[in-house]
């Protein structure tokens, strides 16, 4: 089985932009196919198309991490030995300029240490199809606020 594979699903094919890339890690081949279906075609008209990279194994995302392949990463929490949580984790403190972190988390008691992380944010499991894609534009969209600020009017 391949360490990762690529999906692209586009909104508008007239639509030219760039996709939004979003790494999904999870050792549980169901899990990244209830983020896929559940991501598919449903971010908002401001990211028109996804292209989604599935990861069984941390090291291999790391490694895409420091080329700068991803605009987002989705992070199970549950993977032995590394789960999303010691892995973003990782990835803040290893990785320059990592994109939004996002973890999700079967037990609620836990998102606590996601804040230990420095996820930018936690979902729930099982996945709910409305809140995800609701949660990763959010988080791209302030992602791109900060890097493009508007500027105050009068200045």
């Amino acid at each position: 089985m391949p360490e990762s594979s690529v999906v692209r699903t586009t909104h508008d094919s007239q639509d030219q932009a760039q996709p939004v890339r979003i790494a999904v890690y999870s050792d549980r081949r169901a899990l990244r196919e209830d983020v896929r279906a559940a991501i598919g075609s449903s971010l908002d008209r401001d990211y028109p198309s996804v292209e989604l990279t599935d990861f069984a194994t941390a090291p291999i995302l790391v490694r895409a991490l420091h080329n700068r392949e991803f605009d987002l990463c989705l992070l199970d929490g549950e993977p032995a030995p590394l789960g999303g949580i010691g892995l973003a984790y990782q990835i803040r403190n290893e990785v320059d300029n990592p994109p939004p972190l996002v973890v999700m988390l079967a037990r609620r008691d836990d998102a606590w240490l996601a804040t230990w992380s420095k996820a930018d944010e936690v979902v729930p499991l099982p996945i709910d199809p409305l809140q995800l894609p609701a949660t990763v534009s959010r988080v791209l969209s302030e992602r791109e606020a900060m890097r493009n600020p508007v500027p105050e009017a009068g200045k």
